[in-house]
């Protein structure tokens, strides 16, 4: 039996005003409330707790491939897939994702509150401890959004808190009292905080990873290595057991989580193994319950499979640019590069028609927004830019590098993409591939040419997608600027009106894939992977995060139902 607190709402959908807001208020347990609600977030149709308590004779240990080794298990420094998908085990921030619609639901806070003008929220803490112990508190969660502004964290994550007021300020030092920064712990089980303006996507952003509190005591003790095994601590429905680099990671049931009699996973074992095929062969022996991404060449054959399963997902796969460096500074030459890569042809013969080709970089997933037409395959205009950049025929191009991660799908399509190429200017291009860790810090370090990069979306709205290429942005990592760009998305997150905010949107992002081009979109994602039908509680969402809380093990007589 669940209570709620009476909810008195008014919203304007994708604007983000707000009358008098309190959540609902689960009594127990992490699986949401079985009736639709209304909170912040809209309106939503929460699920009953997957498929009752877990079944004896089914072992409740959830084992999966997580496709690479993680560059880090600090919430602050994450900004990667694989580091999120373990967070949400090991971290729990103010709200959470419900499993079906990815709405934020409790966590951490039991309760919010948001002001008329959509400007102040104020969280009410539930009772909660830390793994070892220690209760979590309203100064935990100021301490640690403090320590992800701090420029010396180093956070590339840090822009997605600069909505609260005064908080870009305090990383770019150009304010150095804290207490001018809209985050206030009014007591330990109260959090106000205070943004600079109406943002409707800030409250499912909490669910973030870089949202997620650290343990003060844990980090100022053991340093940098306060996330290794017997040194974490944290707030989530698992802790860390064994942590052994590239073999795997295991955690396990935190018993001190908030609603642990509710959890019904003991164990989960991630492997960090990047060859596709490799990852293959350990599933179909029976090793995983899940393999999240498939070989390319195998996809024809797994189609079949009835562990096979296809879903919508939130992300482009694109190339970015080195702008810093000859000869990519030159926007005719990306531009050339871009209308000489037939990616209709790519998807169809080299990812066997499971991907759609993508001239813009925000997917087609987010209505009303639409993105501007981007450019298509067009290689006689191609070779005419490179002519004009002063390479007519390829002649005096240096050889360049394309740069990516382990991974045989990204393997094939730089191998089309080097051919292409080559075929179009007859220029010569490298191709490197790099383990995940290193490959993160060749970008990060602009020690490229051409990389291959992916982006899924952190939140439903096309912003999440955009905001990232301003000026000196965390995630740019192209050394690209344009202060028009930059205006546009400040000015869109300022701007009440959905329609003239979504126009800001789409002026930006036409000089993204189509005035400058930085980057070069190749193809939107979609989710394809292996899932056996013992797993319950896991369900498709765009985004494919799945809370551990939710999923159960089912026996096999149930699961072959």
């Amino acid at each position: 039996m669940r209570k709620f607190v009476v909810v008195l709402a008014v919203l304007a959908v994708g604007v983000g005003i707000f009358a008098l807001t309190l959540s609902f208020e689960p009594e127990s347990g992490p699986a949401p409330p079985a009736k639709p609600t209304t909170g912040p977030a809209g309106p939503s149709t929460q699920p009953a707790q997957a498929n009752g308590p877990p079944t004896p004779q089914a072992k409740q240990e959830f084992i999966f491939n997580n496709g690479a080794e993680p560059e880090t298990l600090d919430p602050a420094l994450m900004t990667g897939v694989p580091e999120h998908t373990l967070a949400m085990a090991l971290f729990e921030g103010l709200v959470g994702y419900h499993p079906k619609t990815l709405q934020p639901v409790p966590g951490v806070a039991k309760s919010w509150m948001i002001s008329r003008d959509g400007r102040t929220y104020t969280f009410l803490l539930r009772k909660s401890d830390w793994s070892n112990g220690d209760p979590v508190t309203a100064q935990d969660f100021a301490y640690s959004w403090r320590r992800v502004l701090d420029p010396n964290t180093g956070a590339e994550y840090a822009y997605q808190l600069w909505y609260i007021k005064n908080a870009q300020a305090y990383t770019k030092g150009k304010l150095s009292d804290f207490s001018k920064v809209g985050i206030r712990a009014l007591n330990p089980h109260a959090l106000e905080v205070t943004l600079e303006h109406p943002a409707a996507f800030f409250l499912g952003l909490l669910a973030f990873e870089t949202f997620m509190p650290v343990h003060r005591g844990c980090v100022n003790t053991h340093g940098k290595r306060w996330t290794r095994p017997g040194n974490i601590v944290g707030n989530g429905p698992f802790v860390l057991s064994q942590w052994k680099p590239q073999h795997k990671i295991v955690m396990t049931k935190n018993q001190r989580y908030w609603s642990a009699a509710d959890v019904g996973l003991e164990r989960i074992v991630a492997f960090p193994i990047s060859n596709e095929n490799t990852a293959l062969l350990r599933y179909q022996a029976g090793d995983f319950h899940l393999l999240p991404s498939l070989p390319s060449d195998k996809i024809p054959k797994l189609k079949t499979h009835p562990d096979y399963h296809k879903a919508p997902y939130l992300g482009t796969y694109f190339y970015r640019f080195n702008c810093t460096r000859k000869p990519f500074d030159d926007p005719r030459v990306r531009k050339a590069f871009n209308l000489a890569l037939d990616k209709a042809k790519l998807c169809k013969y080299v990812l066997h028609g499971e991907y759609d080709p993508a001239t813009g970089f925000v997917p087609p997933m987010m209505p009303p927004y639409t993105s501007p037409k981007g450019m298509g395959y067009d290689p006689t205009r191609a070779a005419e830019l490179l002519a004009e950049a002063g390479y007519p025929g390829g002649k005096g191009f240096r050889r360049v590098t394309l740069i990516y991660n382990t991974s045989k799908r990204n393997e094939r399509v730089a191998v089309v993409a080097q051919q292409m190429w080559k075929k179009a200017f007859g220029v010569e291009i490298n191709l490197v591939n790099q383990e995940w860790k290193v490959y993160l810090k060749t970008m990060q370090n602009l020690d490229y040419d051409i990389m291959r990069s992916v982006w899924i979306g952190d939140y439903m709205d096309p912003n999440t997608f955009l905001d990232m290429f301003v000026t000196g942005g965390g995630n740019n990592r192209t050394g690209w600027s344009n202060r028009r760009y930059d205006q546009l998305i400040a000015t869109a997150a300022k701007t009440l009106d959905t329609r003239k905010r979504l126009d800001m949107l789409r002026e930006a992002e036409n000089i993204l894939i189509n005035r400058d081009m930085p980057i070069m979109p190749v193809y939107f994602y979609a989710n394809l992977s292996l899932r056996r039908p013992s797993v319950r509680g896991f369900y498709e969402n765009p985004r494919d995060l799945h809370p551990f809380q939710y999923i159960r093990i089912a026996p096999p007589a149930a699961a072959a139902k």
